[in-house]
């Protein structure tokens, strides 16, 4: 994941570029994160989304199984209207989601 608000964008110069809009597999199924996020009800002004989304499944890809605290650590961006504790609930859903866990 990278900060698209301090990255020049020629530093991505022939790279690929992944958004929220380009992780869900069709139009039919959701990924992992973006159905924790609405199960979750964490969105709330919007002003961080992108970015809490986008750090959750890079942070994820690297930690399969994250503890809180490792949540709390990863997760950087500021939320405006301190969605911390839904975001790392839903986080623990999307964990859940891609390891086929259901509880």
């Amino acid at each position: 994941a990278q900060r698209s608000c301090i990255t020049p964008v020629a530093a991505i110069d022939g790279r690929d570029i992944t958004t929220i809009e380009g992780l869900a597999p069709s139009e039919e199924e959701l990924h992992p994160v973006q159905q924790a996020w609405l199960e979750n009800d964490v969105p709330q002004c919007g002003y961080c989304q992108a970015g809490q989304f986008m750090a959750a499944v890079d942070f994820l890809q690297r930690n399969p199984n994250p503890s809180d605290a490792e949540i709390d650590a990863n997760q950087t961006n500021i939320c405006r209207c301190g969605t911390y504790v839904r975001i790392r609930k839903a986080i623990h859903r999307a964990a859940e989601l891609s390891s086929g866990e259901e509880s």
